[in-house]
């Protein structure tokens, strides 16, 4: 009875194993239907992957469209400033005019009220030369002394009139002339006033369409601002690149780069190459080789010094090697302050010897004394340009020393380079080297 019934569940099993198996026509179908969801998957990640390079090429647009829009705005917010300077300045000028105008006014005033008192005493002169010639009129009797006597006062009284009316008309045209004057004067003065706005009008739109070139330029072409941005976007060797700091022209510089950061190299000697015995207009543009000894240029290191505030190290080394290092915060004024220096010590420095006694001192060279000292020439009796109160205190760009004996021969000892360390102590050098990075850079 058992097995029987293990053959029919068999059966039955084996039926519905059979049925469910699908038939070679179901499967064909069933490939068929993966290959189209193959083809449509393929499709769709194609498609996002066009899509995720769209949006980061637009992602990347926006970002240099905001750049510039921030250039913009820096240059509209600088325009600004400098529409309200004028507009004081044409005020100041317009009070002025307006000042001499009422002036003018006040004389023309004055000299209406002489004239009509002018007139009033010569209608009373006349009036009187009237009765008087009445008076002569009169029939005089020769034998009478007292007709003659009042004849003779009455002569001598036309006569002081007279004079005190050629005194009035004086007077009247010299008040006229003046009047005149002043009046050529304010019309020169309205002409000054009306050519300065339009010369200050024409510079500022020039001045305006230079930075903004200047601006449009650097956005444009990406270059540094200093040897420390360029160390910022990962430049680690040292050389000669091209630089330009802002609202500034580019220009090439020696970038000395350190763990510490990017320095910009504004003065080397090293071999007395170059001759540093320069006059002002090399001073301000700058000189020598960047691959051996140079001046940077004046206009150069004030327009890095415009960034911000800027650290200034000093490196030396005298006959026997000995080497010296000091810090300093530094600032650089424009020509129009005849690129006055400030040195602060540094507090990171180590060393505390001071560059120069006094702050603010004005740069001098042979053609442009601007020391301190009255009757001397500093630039002109120790060579070169620099920064001098005195003509003792220091001078990195004078002559290089080729040999200790042709330093003792010199007619004067200090025309080489010097620096003087402590009071009353100075050391022969051989090799400068002064560079300068932004103080908020990174210690």
């Amino acid at each position: 009875m058992k097995t029987p019934q293990l053959l029919v569940l068999l059966l039955t099993l084996l039926v519905h194993a059979g049925c469910g198996f699908p038939s070679d026509r179901e499967r064909r179908d069933k490939h068929a239907s993966w290959d189209d969801v193959n083809v449509v998957a393929h499709g769709l990640l194609q498609l996002g992957q066009g899509l995720k390079e769209h949006v980061d090429k637009t992602k990347a647009q926006m970002r240099d469209v905001s750049g510039k829009l921030k250039v913009l705005n820096g240059t509209a917010a600088e325009l600004e400033r400098r529409q309200q300077e004028q507009g004081e300045a044409l005020k100041a000028q317009s009070k002025e005019a307006e000042e001499r105008r009422r002036l003018l006014t006040e004389l023309a005033e004055e000299v209406k009220a002489k004239v009509g008192e002018v007139a009033r005493q010569t209608g009373d002169i006349t009036s009187r030369m009237d009765r008087l010639e009445e008076v002569l009129a009169e029939p005089a009797l020769d034998s009478n002394d007292s007709e003659h006597q009042r004849f003779s006062f009455i002569q001598r009284l036309m006569a002081s009139q007279n004079r005190r009316i050629d005194q009035l008309v004086e007077k009247i045209q010299q008040q006229q002339d003046k009047l005149e004057k002043q009046n050529l004067h304010l019309q020169a003065l309205q002409s000054k006033v009306a050519h300065k706005r339009v010369k200050s009008h024409r510079r500022r739109d020039e001045g305006t369409a230079q930075r903004v070139e200047a601006r449009h330029n650097q956005a444009e072409s990406g270059l540094p601002r200093d040897c420390h941005d360029l160390f910022a976007r990962g430049q680690r060797a040292s050389g000669v690149y091209t630089i330009q700091p802002e609202n500034s022209q580019p220009f090439n510089a020696l970038c000395q780069m350190t763990p510490d950061g990017g320095w910009t190299v504004i003065q080397r000697r090293q071999d007395g190459s170059q001759n540093f015995d320069q006059l002002w207009e090399n001073y301000k543009k700058g000189f020598g080789s960047l691959e051996g000894e140079f001046w940077l240029g004046l206009d150069n290191i004030r327009s890095l010094s415009k960034q911000g505030r800027q650290v200034l190290q000093v490196e030396l080394s005298d006959e026997v090697g000995q080497q010296q290092e000091a810090r300093y915060n530094f600032q650089l004024d424009g020509e129009e302050k005849k690129f006055a220096l400030h040195l602060q010590k540094d507090s990171s420095s180590g060393a505390q010897e001071q560059l120069l006694s006094a702050d603010g001192l004005p740069f001098s060279t042979a053609d442009r004394d601007n020391d301190l000292t009255a009757d001397i020439n500093c630039a002109e009796l120790l060579s070169g340009g620099w920064w001098f109160s005195s003509c003792g205190e220091s001078n990195l760009n004078g002559k290089y020393p080729r040999q200790p004996e042709q330093n003792r021969r010199l007619k004067f000892r200090r025309q080489a380079m010097f620096w003087t360390v402590t009071p009353g102590q100075s050391g022969s050098l051989r090799t400068t080297l002064l560079k300068i990075a932004p103080a908020s850079r990174k210690q």
